[in-house]
């Protein structure tokens, strides 16, 4: 067996700029005319000590280096390849096949950024070539389980039926295909049903919804020939269709007079964070829902100005950072909290979400506002909903040490099942937040996983009441540190039905993406 071992040097990442690569990269590898070293077999050749393609010595492999490309260093890389017999991990007992070097520039600045070389290593051999084709990734962090079933497949055994397996190919700019994914083998039928998988829908498509998908079935042969069955042609936007009609594809083969069947999709399930369902709100939705439903209860008119940020807007497709959830510059306001849900909803089928994921713009932006009243007032809230992943950590730092002086506090729900460590550290419950050696003049930030307040039983209604008052639980002491800190002593007893003091919240839904993000901007008023 063969595999293919790539080594590139660290990223360099500055922790004090939190400036980060602007392009991450996928680089797909493919190799040909490898040198033979088994004896009754071809090579099975294998990358990154996992994945292992049997008796092939023409490899396209599946899996992908994801790299941080920057355009002003030199990015040295190097491929060796081996033939893998056993199952040590030790490279030495295992047959070097050759080896190439190449920087990550060299291969993007090729033709069509395919770079073609010739590998080396064994004197007075021809080792074959690998093939590295590289594609710029966009921000989409969706993830898509689906589940395919096909009917009356062509019999390519001779003394039994076939035992197909799925190829799917993502189109490239180029028009090139790159395979993406492999599903397993289903043994001796021609009515197979394939077991679901996850994959990433940058992977199918690179989160461009109308880009072909191409899918191969083949009849699975031991000694890797395995026999071309037919192919079809689909989307991502058709995928997302579901279960239906829609979802049949003819599948058709080259071979003339070869009869056709049919692959049918049986169910597709879109694990994005930001993905409507028809029966149940997202978890962005919910979160929002949750708390803004307690917090809206303080403000007199009920209605609050909803932006968003992270996207690309039509009709220039240019990324903005501040724009309307309604879509109306002059007039953003919302009315309640379902009046931000439903602008929300009807964002997503009009932006692209793109990234990166910057906090420090809006916690910036709502300190704006609350610079300009530190007299008591008001007290402005932020609420982000967060993936958990942020581009700009030592800017959010430094505008939440700032802030820290200011008339205002944060709310940050993570959701997803990600690591949420760089929210753990905005928190500052165990250590207080710092920037630049200064330290945070108050704690203002409250952080909590939303994932520790689903309710197993389904009990929604009971788990957002705990989100809700979790999340909320620190605003009041926060609210008199601040006061205290500035001398600010309560008002006397206002008149019935008069306003004496106004809270000011801005809700923040932040989602890379997809990627990224969106939030929302209210104010709330109320009596104390």
């Amino acid at each position: 067996m063969d595999k293919v071992e790539a080594t590139a040097p660290p990223c360099d990442f500055d922790p004090t700029s939190g400036s980060i690569p602007a392009t991450k990269v996928e680089i797909t590898v493919s190799c040909r005319n490898l040198l033979d070293k088994d004896t009754f077999s071809k090579s099975d050749p294998c990358k990154f000590k996992t994945e292992v393609i049997d008796n092939t010595l023409n490899p396209d492999f599946v899996r992908k280096y994801i790299l941080d490309y920057f355009f002003e260093e030199k990015q040295n890389l190097r491929f060796d390849v081996y033939d893998i017999d056993s199952k040590s991990p030790d490279l030495a007992k295992h047959d070097f096949l050759g080896q190439v070097f190449c920087t990550l520039g060299e291969i993007v600045g090729s033709p069509a950024s395919r770079l073609e070389k010739p590998l080396v290593g064994i004197p007075g051999k021809t080792c074959g070539t690998i093939i590295l084709s590289v594609e710029e990734l966009g921000n989409c962090r969706d993830y898509a389980t689906m589940q395919f079933c096909a009917n009356k497949l062509d019999k390519k055994d001779f003394f039994g039926k076939s035992d197909p397996f799925m190829v799917f190919y993502r189109s490239n700019e180029n028009g090139t295909f790159t395979i993406c994914h492999k599903t397993e083998v289903v043994k001796n039928t021609l009515n197979p049903v394939w077991e679901p998988f996850s994959i990433p829908v940058r992977a199918l498509c690179n989160g461009d919804y109308e880009r072909t998908i191409k899918v191969e079935v083949y009849d699975w042969d031991r000694d890797g020939s395995h026999d071309f069955i037919g192919e079809f042609t689909t989307t991502y936007k058709e995928l997302c269709r579901g279960q239906n009609q829609l979802n049949v594809y003819e599948v058709s083969a080259v071979v003339p007079q070869q009869r056709t069947f049919y692959v049918s999709l049986l169910s597709f399930i879109s694990t994005s964070l930001h993905y409507m369902n028809p029966y149940q709100m997202n978890a962005y939705a919910m979160a929002l829902k949750a708390v803004g439903e307690i917090i809206q209860d303080y403000d007199s008119d009920k209605m609050f100005p909803a932006l968003g940020f992270g996207a690309k807007l039509p009709p220039d497709w240019r990324v903005s950072h501040e724009f309307p959830l309604n879509g109306n510059v002059e007039n953003p306001y919302c009315n309640g909290i379902e009046g931000i849900l439903e602008a929300y909803h009807q964002s997503l089928k009009t932006v692209q979400l793109y990234g990166p994921t910057n906090f420090a713009p809006v916690v910036n932006h709502v300190a704006r506002y609350a610079e300009a009243v530190q007299d008591g007032s008001q007290y402005f809230v932020l609420l982000i909903i967060t993936d958990g992943v942020i581009s700009d950590m030592a800017q959010t730092k430094e505008a939440i040490v700032n802030a820290a002086k200011l008339p205002m506090s944060i709310i940050i729900v993570g959701v997803g099942q990600a690591e949420f460590d760089a929210m753990v550290e905005l928190d500052g419950d165990d250590v207080r937040i710092s920037s630049r050696g200064k330290l945070a003049e108050r704690d203002i930030v409250q952080f909590v996983p939303f994932r520790d307040y689903m309710d197993r039983t389904g009990n929604h209604i009971l788990s957002m009441a705990r989100l809700a008052k979790d999340v909320l639980a620190e605003i009041p002491e926060q609210l008199i540190s601040y006061m205290k800190s500035r001398a600010i002593k309560p008002n006397p007893v206002p008149p019935a039905y008069s306003t004496c003091f106004s809270i000011k919240y801005f809700v923040s839904s932040v989602r890379t993406p997809p990627p990224p993000p969106h939030f929302y901007f209210g104010k709330i008023t109320c009596n104390i």
